[in-house]
């Protein structure tokens, strides 16, 4: 394999030309440009990234902080994210934290030791006086999930508003016995779809049951499961449910029917993502649909401004109510 040396010797030139060639200075004239550039390619040199990271103090390299890699709502993010990226010449790094402060430190260390220039955290349990302290000196970006009075940019959307108007299509459909089933209300989006949630209520006069509010440990299918089996062993039991992520909505679906009853019939489910199985269930989910992508693109610009030292205002996106089978009689 070639090496610089050998790049400068073909070239006619020196070592420091070829590098600044190399780097994208523009201190090189044309006519010697094209001679490097050509011995480049008949000595088919790759310039090592090590080498050229340290000189310029950049690693090029993201970190995309995730609770867990299972779960498909991130996956259009990530998509989101690595379409920039790339296009701008950054690689991206998917981090699981599991919600581990050992784990997140690890990463954190990454940014700190300059081996990644920032951070994108999508982590809703993420340990927020750590993550803002690190945003005293490195670029950090929220997405999603995030918290408020950290001083951190943002993208999201209104989570308040949007399981307002999920309630809402319950409520104007024919339904006033209506459960919950939600995240740990240690996360702020869990309190703010709570928060929507209780305003439909209020604004229909429609008294809240605490016993309809079931909460889940974990955004998961089989949490789902356990939470509509609750709801299922109510002796006022809810003619409908809405569950602040599509995957706890599926698990409702799955143990309404595997128990004997109907949806929409017996029961209407709306859920919450508009993930790519949320259109595969029987019957289909009515939803609350996230700009995904575009989130993702967002908060990968969002963050490379941010690494370029350039100011960045934090961004609240709409959302849409999609309606499918789940809730239409």
């Amino acid at each position: 394999m070639a090496n610089i040396q050998q790049v400068a010797k073909e070239a006619g030139v020196s070592v420091a030309t070829v590098s600044r060639v190399l780097n994208g200075q523009n201190t090189v004239s044309a006519k010697t440009k094209m001679k490097v550039e050509e011995a480049i390619k008949k000595l088919n040199y790759e310039p090592s990234l090590l080498g050229r990271n340290l000189r310029t103090s950049e690693s090029r390299l993201l970190l995309i902080l995730i609770p867990s890699i299972s779960n498909p709502f991130y996956l259009e993010i990530i998509k989101g994210i690595e379409q920039v990226a790339i296009s701008l010449n950054y690689n991206i790094l998917l981090c699981e934290t599991d919600s581990n402060p050992e784990k997140e430190n690890i990463y954190f260390d990454l940014v700190r030791k300059k081996m990644a220039d920032g951070i994108i955290s999508m982590d809703p349990a993420v340990n927020v006086e750590t993550l803002k302290k690190l945003a005293e000196n490195y670029a950090i970006i929220q997405c999603s999930e995030y918290e408020e009075g950290t001083g951190i940019p943002y993208v999201t959307i209104d989570n308040e508003e949007a399981s307002y108007r999920a309630v809402k299509h319950l409520i104007q459909i024919g339904h006033s016995k209506i459960a919950l089933i939600n995240a740990d209300e240690k996360y702020l989006f869990a309190r703010q779809r709570k928060m929507g949630y209780k305003r439909a209520l209020e604004e229909n006069g429609i008294t809240l049951k605490n016993e309809y509010i079931i909460p889940a440990q974990h955004l998961s299918f089989e949490n789902g499961q356990h939470a509509m089996k609750k709801i299922l062993n109510l002796k006022d039991r809810p003619t409908a449910v809405f569950a602040v992520s599509d995957l706890l909505a599926i698990g409702a679906l799955k143990e309404i029917n595997a128990s004997g009853f109907t949806v929409p019939g017996d029961f209407a489910v709306v859920g919450f993502d508009k993930i790519d199985f949320s259109n595969m269930t029987n019957p289909t989910l009515t939803t609350i649909a996230q700009p995904m992508h575009k989130m993702g693109t967002l908060a990968a610009k969002m963050l490379i401004d941010k690494i370029k030292g350039k100011e960045v205002e934090s961004i609240l996106l709409d959302h849409e109510l999609v309606i499918r089978e789940s809730t239409s009689r």
